[in-house]
């Protein structure tokens, strides 16, 4: 089990082994300035699919359908900012955000 608690892969910029990106759509990125934060993922319509701590770097990732997608930051003080991002199969979608 890893530090997280979940048996989840450390959440670290750089993807982890034996992800074959032939098959996937990544969306990823790095929050700054928010110390504790979420990240939320919603489709195209505005409608909840998934939501995972920010590691303690800043560092979030999502696997994702192709298609348009939103990346909600949510973080402490009331905190909340939203960014539009286009996953593609085979492809690292990269987020930097400042809080």
């Amino acid at each position: 089990m890893t530090t997280q608690g979940c048996a989840a892969p450390e959440q670290t910029i750089a993807l982890p082994a034996g992800i074959d990106l032939s098959t996937q759509a990544v969306i990823q990125g790095v929050v700054s300035g928010a110390g504790t934060a979420y990240a939320r993922l919603l489709d195209h319509s505005g409608e909840f699919t998934g939501e995972v701590v920010v590691s303690e770097e800043g560092v979030f990732r999502f696997f994702a359908a192709p298609g348009e997608w939103t990346v909600r930051i949510i973080a402490g003080g009331g905190v909340t900012k939203d960014i539009k991002a286009q996953a593609r199969l085979g492809e690292v979608t990269q987020l930097a955000v400042a809080v």
